[in-house]
C-alpha cells in the first residue's frame, strides 16, 4: 500500500513539474499542429507581408485577413485582423465613431501590441515559426474554444481569429470574429450586415462558467 502512494505521489509530483514546465502544454503543441494544416491548405492565400513585419493569411472572399508578426520588438502591432470596410459602412456604420486609428484608407484594423521580445530564427522565417514565436512568447494570447473545437489567437476586446483543431470534422475551417459592440454603438444594423453572421457564441467566462456573448463571424470551410 505504501509502494502504490508513494507511486502516485512520485506520478502526481511529475507531471506538475511537467506541466509547470511547460512540457505538457497541450493547446501550445496542438495549435501549431492544427495552424499549420490550415497553412497548408490556404497556401495560396498565405503571403509575407512587408508592410506589417510579418504574415498575412487571406479569406476566401478578400474581405479578411489575419496578420502575425515576424518579431514582436520591431512591430506596434503585433497581430491583428484587417476588414473591408465596406460592408459595416452599407450596414448604417459611421465610421467616424469608431475609436481613433481604427478605420485606414478602405479598411479596418483590429490589433494588438503583444510585447517587446526579440526572437531570432535558424536560417530564413517561415509562416509557421513565426506562429510558434507567438505561442512560445505570448501562450497566454492563444486559447481554445470548446464549442467549436477551435483553437485561436486573441486581438483583445473579445476579438480573434479562430482554426478549427480538426478540419475533417469541422465546417468552420477558419473564423474571424469581432466584438459587434463598437460597430453597434457605430450604427451597424447587425440585420442589414452582409458577408458576416451576427451570433451568439458559447464560451467561459473569467471564472470558468459558460455564458453566450454575440459575435460577427465571418467563418469559411477551406478544407483541401
Amino acid at each position: 500500500m505504501k509502494k502504490k502512494i508513494v507511486l502516485a505521489l512520485f506520478v502526481s509530483i511529475t507531471l506538475f513539474g511537467l506541466t509547470a514546465c511547460g512540457k505538457l502544454d497541450v493547446v501550445g503543441e496542438q495549435s501549431e499542429k492544427s495552424y499549420e494544416a490550415i497553412l497548408t491548405s490556404m497556401q495560396s492565400r498565405v503571403s509575407a507581408d512587408d508592410s506589417n513585419g510579418g504574415w498575412s493569411l487571406q479569406s476566401p472572399d478578400d474581405e479578411a485577413r489575419f496578420v502575425w508578426t515576424k518579431d514582436f520588438n520591431k512591430t506596434t502591432t503585433d497581430v491583428m485582423l484587417e476588414v473591408a470596410a465596406q460592408p459595416f459602412i452599407d450596414a448604417g456604420l459611421d465610421v467616424t465613431k469608431l475609436p481613433e486609428g481604427m478605420v485606414v484608407g478602405d479598411k479596418i484594423i483590429i490589433g494588438t501590441d503583444l510585447g517587446d521580445e526579440n526572437v531570432t530564427y535558424v536560417g530564413e522565417a517561415s509562416p509557421l515559426d513565426s506562429y510558434k514565436k507567438l505561442v512560445k512568447n505570448y501562450r497566454d494570447s492563444i486559447s481554445y474554444h470548446q464549442a467549436l473545437d477551435h483553437y485561436g489567437v486573441k486581438l483583445g476586446n473579445g476579438n480573434m481569429f479562430e482554426w478549427a483543431k480538426d478540419m475533417k470534422t469541422n465546417d468552420k475551417d477558419i473564423v474571424f470574429v469581432l466584438n459587434p459592440q463598437p460597430f453597434i454603438d457605430a450604427g451597424v444594423d447587425p440585420s442589414a450586415l452582409e458577408s458576416w453572421v451576427f451570433a451568439k457564441v458559447e464560451t467561459m467566462d473569467d471564472s470558468g462558467k459558460k455564458i453566450e456573448v454575440d459575435k460577427f463571424l465571418k467563418p469559411f470551410d477551406v478544407e483541401s
